[in-house]
């Protein structure tokens, strides 16, 4: 198989599969699964979401015969919600950041919510929720499979994860300029070489660049403190904040120090400290 041949096949595999991107296939998505199953290393019954019907679509294009869901992966069930506690939620950010397809809005020490036309039940914002406020109830009634999950919601799904793929790995390659700025800073000789003074010129402008981008930032920033007052002000705040302990709060250290790295937190200087 060429490599042109090899990219036709995984693509139609991919569209015919559910785009939950819930992992259950063994695959970090359901993209390196059609990779995965074009290749011949995976076989074509291992997607739960997609069920029965999955399978029997990937066998008719693969001219293989329809086999039975592979239980190790799962079973064919009924699409579940996410449903977050919003009195019980500590506003750590874990389930955003674990959502494949940005299906839950808020922000740290906020109360987050699910968006549920977004939700496409994949169950990864459990697991790392510290205080099991996530229940998953079914929403489908007796429908499982194909018959839970239509072809434009798999497609609005699909473009939702291609779409926060690209941005983490923006947000990657930014932390890493940044990263590498620094060490280059810090790794400069002090006196000024003759190929520092040829490119002296374009310091200022970079500079600029450089003060207005943290200009936008601190008034992101700024909204964002308005913002979080108004809502403690209306008692919307979480509700959960003064008995989290030792080993949550090292979860959600760890989930800031992340976004500090991206530059996504607020400056340490602007965050309250923590209550003892």
């Amino acid at each position: 198989m060429t490599v042109i041949e090899f990219r036709i096949l995984a693509d139609r595999i991919e569209d015919l599969l559910p785009q939950t991107q819930c992992t259950k296939c063994g695959y970090p998505a359901c993209r390196p699964y059609a990779e995965a199953i074009a290749q011949g290393e995976a076989n074509y019954n291992q997607c739960p979401p997609g069920g029965a019907e999955g399978v029997a679509r990937l066998a008719a294009l693969l001219g293989k015969p329809v086999i039975p869901l592979n239980s190790a992966n799962g079973v064919e069930r009924p699409r579940p919600l996410a449903v977050i506690d919003e009195q019980v939620c500590i506003g750590c950010t874990l389930c955003m950041q674990a959502c494949p397809v940005d299906a839950i809005v808020g922000a740290p020490k906020q109360m987050h919510t699910v968006i549920a036309e977004l939700c496409t039940g994949c169950d990864l914002c459990v697991p790392p929720c510290p205080v099991d406020c996530i229940a998953l109830p079914p929403v489908t009634g007796e429908a499982t499979g194909w018959d839970a999950w239509s072809q434009s919601q798999a497609d609005a799904a699909r473009e939702r994860h291609d779409r926060r793929e690209a941005r983490l790995a923006r947000e990657r390659q930014a932390a890493e300029a940044r990263a590498a700025a620094r060490r280059a800073v810090s790794n400069a000789p002090a006196q000024v070489t003759p190929a520092d003074a040829s490119t002296s010129a374009a310091a200022p402008a970079a500079d600029d660049a450089e003060a207005k981008k943290r200009a936008i930032i601190q008034a992101a920033l700024e909204r964002a403190r308005q913002k979080k007052q108004e809502l403690a002000a209306k008692g919307q705040g979480p509700q959960n904040t003064e008995r989290v302990s030792a080993d949550v709060q090292a979860q959600i250290d760890a989930a800031e120090a992340r976004r500090r790295r991206l530059g996504l937190a607020e400056n340490d200087a602007d965050t309250p400290p923590k209550k003892p």
